[in-house]
C-alpha cells in the first residue's frame, strides 16, 4: 500500500484507469490517497463505483471487450460468442461485460453465452444497472491483480 499511496498522482490515476476507464472515479480514488490498508482502498474503489454516473458508465463501457476465450475455444464458440455480443451491443449500445474471475477457464465461454442470452431480455436500465455491477466487479478484480503484481 506504501508505493500505492506515494506514487504521482498521474501514474495512480493511469493504473487505476487500466482497471476501469472511468476519469472521474480515478481521479475520486487517487486524490483519496494515503489509504491505510487495500481493504480501504477496496472499499473507497467500490464507493467510487456505486456513485458512476450515466456519463461515467457510457465512458467506462466504451472501453471494454469481452474476456479473452482459453486458447483452445473451437472457432464456432467464437462465432456464437461474436453473433451473441453483436446482438447485445445493437440492443444496449454498448459491450457486454462480465467478471468471470471465479469462473473455471473451461466454463468461461459457457459463463458468457449464458449470460449474455439472460441479460438480452433486460429493460435498458436493468441492464445499465447489472452493467455497472459488473464494472465495479472487474475494477476491485483488476485493481487487486496489480496490487498484488506490484507486490502490495
Amino acid at each position: 500500500m506504501e508505493h500505492f499511496n506515494s506514487a504521482p498522482a498521474e501514474a495512480v490515476r493511469h493504473l487505476l484507469l487500466s482497471c476501469l476507464h472511468s476519469l472521474r472515479w480515478a481521479r475520486r480514488v487517487a486524490d483519496h490517497r494515503p489509504y491505510p490498508d487495500a481493504d480501504a482502498l477496496m472499499a473507497a474503489v467500490d464507493e467510487a463505483a456505486y456513485d458512476l454516473t450515466t456519463a461515467d458508465l457510457a465512458e467506462a463501457l466504451a472501453a471494454e471487450s469481452l474476456p479473452a476465450l482459453p486458447a483452445d475455444t473451437y472457432s464456432a464458440a467464437h462465432t456464437a460468442l461474436s453473433a451473441a455480443q453483436a446482438a447485445y451491443e445493437s440492443r444496449f449500445g454498448h459491450a457486454f461485460v462480465i467478471c468471470v474471475d471465479d469462473a473455471p477457464p473451461d466454463e468461461i465461454l459457457d459463463c458468457l453465452l449464458a449470460a449474455i442470452r439472460s441479460r438480452l431480455t433486460n429493460d435498458p436500465e436493468e441492464e445499465r444497472t447489472i452493467a455497472a455491477e459488473e464494472l465495479r466487479r472487474l475494477a476491485k478484480g483488476r485493481l487487486a491483480n496489480a496490487l498484488r503484481g506490484a507486490g502490495l
